[in-house]
């Protein structure tokens, strides 16, 4: 969703192009291409939710998308990293709070959002603070190629280091908010003060570090009430790291996630007068097997390898950057190795078909490989010596499957 205040899609960047003719091409894959379940991108996808709060409270510039949400003077949203829909609800015993509010008890509502393509941390935070697109805001996701440097760049942890306001120029909605005379707080982990990735999608107001989760539920509830009109956000990370390390079906990934519910309820207590809490996340997660048949390795296989110049993204949500010339001998190879595991669509395909949002700005576009790969099984596309960390992962996220993509919008009200 772009900012009224800002130049209008079309004229800031390139719209999709025209689709091939699908009878010139060999491989039937283009039909699975247009199959993949794309973001509700402006109606029901995270990008949507802080321009729908904002809105609510009178700030220029912002757009309400999400028409059921009612508005309210004092708006918190809690992200918690890696919650997704469908694990609320696969664990009502461990999180008991949660799982009620799927419904309409507790004086609460429950509907999912769609996190937006890739389904991953850096992509999903710069479209909450945004309110924009992946195609806007240019983080499309986990690794992308710089194309001033031709080289990777990490967006989570920003290396190699890139001007911020240069990789990401527009305003986020708290720094709208602040101008409207919204009191805006973030209430984080002090780690993330200071960050590119803070500054170009959560700044604007005030930060607020607190290292433990009934710390920052209860400064939140305090800033709430310290503005007539407030604008809070506030996160929690571990439960994300508990399912990469250990997988969603893991003791300790329960273990966390009971932890979150009680946070939830903490700050649910404590919501001031005329509030409402928004608990959502960045992506949902998966648990995939560690065999070949599960996990198709770049690094040892010729065929994935030929013709490629630089492998992004991450395990379900691959940019695949090819040798000048090799574009389409790449493509037409990955369609025929993964075969119908995996949606392969070259990068117009994608774009035609909306999956980073309706259009792409300019300065985005060569950011995104030149062959896009998402998962659609149990299934991902490692590089185990490039990428060892990742590669050993066990719980993994990126693409368009509801298991990742899903995302609560859960809402409170006092």
């Amino acid at each position: 969703m772009s900012h009224p205040s800002l130049p209008a899609a079309h004229d800031r960047g390139r719209s999709a192009p025209t689709p091939p003719d699908s009878a010139t091409w060999d491989h039937p894959e283009p039909l699975a291409v247009a199959s993949a379940p794309v973001p509700e991108y402006g109606s029901g996808s995270l990008a949507d939710l802080l321009p729908t709060l904002a809105a609510g409270m009178g700030v220029p510039g912002t757009t309400a998308a999400i028409p059921e949400l009612t508005a309210a003077d004092r708006n918190c949203v809690f992200l918690v990293d890696g919650l997704g829909w469908e694990q609320i609800k696969d664990h009502a015993d461990e999180a008991p709070y949660l799982h009620a509010l799927l419904g309409s008890s507790r004086g609460g509502t429950g509907r999912p959002l769609t996190a937006g393509y890739p389904a991953t941390t850096a992509t999903s935070l710069a479209s909450v603070g945004t309110g924009l697109p992946p195609g806007a805001h240019g983080l499309p996701g986990y690794t992308v190629r710089n194309p001033d440097t031709g080289a990777l760049m990490n967006q989570l942890r920003w290396q190699p280091w890139t001007s911020p306001k240069s990789w990401q120029p527009y305003p986020t909605i708290f720094q709208l908010a602040d101008a409207a005379g919204v009191h805006a707080a973030q209430v984080s982990s002090p780690t993330f003060q200071n960050t590119p990735l803070t500054r170009v999608a959560l700044s604007g107001g005030t930060f607020f570090g607190r290292l433990t989760g009934e710390e920052r539920m209860d400064l939140a509830a305090e800033q709430l009430a310290a503005g007539d009109r407030s604008l809070v956000y506030t996160y929690y990370a571990e439960l994300d790291g508990a399912g990469h390390r250990h997988g969603v079906a893991s003791d300790t990934w329960r273990g966390q996630l009971m932890y979150v519910d009680r946070l939830v309820q903490r700050l649910a207590e404590q919501l001031p007068p005329r509030s409402a809490l928004y608990v959502t996340a960045d992506h949902g997660m998966i648990d995939v097997p560690f065999d070949e048949e599960h996990r198709i390795d770049f690094d040892a296989d010729w065929e994935l390898r030929a013709g490629v110049a630089l492998l992004g993204g991450e395990g379900r949500a691959r940019h695949v950057y090819a040798v000048r010339g090799a574009e389409s001998d790449v493509l037409t190879c990955w369609r025929e190795v993964l075969g119908e595991q995996f949606w392969v669509a070259s990068r117009d395909e994608a774009i035609t078909a909306g999956w980073f949002g309706p259009t792409i700005d300019q300065r985005v576009y060569d950011r995104l490989g030149d062959v896009i790969v998402a998962a659609r099984d149990d299934v991902l596309v490692i590089a185990s010596e490039r990428e060892p960390k990742e590669s050993a992962m066990v719980g993994n996220h990126g693409s368009m499957t509801p298991a990742e993509q899903l995302v609560p919008l859960l809402e409170v009200r006092s």
